[in-house]
């Protein structure tokens, strides 16, 4: 059994959400928001919404419960939460109800994305928030399609989403590896990790789209200083599924490995990052060299997070999360969190990401076909770092 989230107080967003609402009727869904996420919690000098970072996470309450596979998630500018299910292609939008009221939290349906063809490890997978959201109200998603994987934009207007318009075609896709994940960088430009579905040659073909980082602009053109004039800012890998900027602005990449070893990366532009030559730290020293590696059974690692000088990785097969701490370009002390002696506690853990009041939001993946879910799974963890 996987032991309960331990109860929240609350959890602080800002006063925007409050003005903004839960949603427009019609399109709520019937998964369930905890209750007690409604109480701003207070700091002992009575300021509100403030928590102690002292780099150990502590699960504190379940934001939302009854997911089914959850994959991408980001936040609006006011504090409300994105999330992408990859095999029913919804889009939702997470917020609680205003601090101090009765009234139960919602959860947004803003649509289902249509030509999402989910199978094995595609569908529809990452999200992200246009840098400048305010203006132009967009979102960013990676979903793999009959034909191919490929990144779409959608407008979000009164809680729903305009039909998605194709910005970058033409990914490679299979059953396996599609990378998926989507990261704006300080520059504004849209970094999407992409996987060899397989087809481990690919990871190497300067041409092909696949086994890659890439870095588009919001248009899907290649983006201006990048290393081959295309759009690929890196190559080599396997199947990347975590993408997070440090302090410094430095790229940090999470990547699944085969049966030797996954890795943390370091990117640099026009990288090699060894696949399928090399895994691991085994290859030559003409190829980049992981940051840190670990034994697929204690990582398989995805999403990723920086907080507090630390990134934050969540393991699917390892059932944990790694904090790892990030300083001058260097990563060390790998620590794992929430492993327990039988496996995790919370089961698969598959995307983490930072939330404006600074606390990281946590999604399990158990319904994935690879997990065993619990009552509530899928569902999103409150984190205090």
């Amino acid at each position: 059994m996987r032991r309960p989230a331990r109860r929240s107080l609350a959890l602080l967003l800002g006063t925007a959400v409050l003005a903004a609402g839960c949603g427009q009727g019609g399109n709520e869904s019937t998964v369930t928001v905890s209750e007690d996420l409604t109480a701003v919690p207070s700091a002992e000098d009575g300021s509100e919404g403030m928590f102690t970072f002292d780099g150990i996470p502590d699960v504190v309450g379940t934001v939302v419960s009854g997911l089914d596979t959850p994959w991408g998630l980001d936040f609006l500018p006011d504090g409300r939460a994105v999330v992408t299910e990859r095999e029913t292609a919804r889009v939702l939008l997470v917020a609680p109800a205003e601090p101090g009221s009765e009234a139960e939290a919602t959860v947004t349906e803003l649509g289902t994305v249509p030509g999402v063809a989910p199978r094995g490890e595609g569908g529809l997978l990452g999200v992200a928030v246009s840098p400048t959201f305010g203006t132009d109200a967009r979102l960013y998603l990676y979903l793999t399609s009959r034909t191919d994987n490929r990144v779409v934009r959608v407008t979000v207007a009164e809680d729903r989403m305009t039909a998605p318009k194709p910005v970058l075609t033409g990914i490679p896709a299979g059953a396996l590896h599609d990378g998926g994940r989507l990261e704006f960088g300080p520059d504004g430009h849209l970094y999407v990790s992409t996987g060899e579905t397989g087809a481990g040659d690919l990871a190497q073909d300067k041409g092909s789209l696949a086994g890659k980082i890439l870095r588009i602009t919001t248009e899907g053109d290649p983006a201006p200083g990048n290393p081959f004039g295309t759009p690929v800012w890196s190559r080599g890998h396997r199947n990347v599924q975590g993408l997070a900027f440090d302090g410094a602005g430095q790229l940090w990449a999470s990547e699944l490995g085969d049966d030797v070893a996954d890795e943390l990366n370091r990117i640099v532009p026009g990288g090699n990052y060894g696949w399928p030559m090399a895994e691991g730290r085994a290859g030559p020293p003409t190829l980049e060299q992981p940051a840190l590696a670990w034994s697929p059974a204690a990582a398989s690692p995805s999403g990723l997070a920086f907080v507090g000088g630390y990134l934050w990785m969540a393991a699917l097969r390892g059932e944990r999360l790694w904090r790892v701490r990030v300083a001058d370009g260097v990563a060390s002390d790998p620590t794992p969190y929430f492993a327990g002696r039988r496996g995790g506690e919370y089961g698969r853990l598959r995307t983490v990401a930072l939330a404006p009041d600074g606390r990281l939001w946590l999604a399990t993946s158990n319904t994935d076909g690879r997990g065993e879910p619990g009552p509530e799974d899928d569902r999103i963890l409150l984190v205090e770092p």
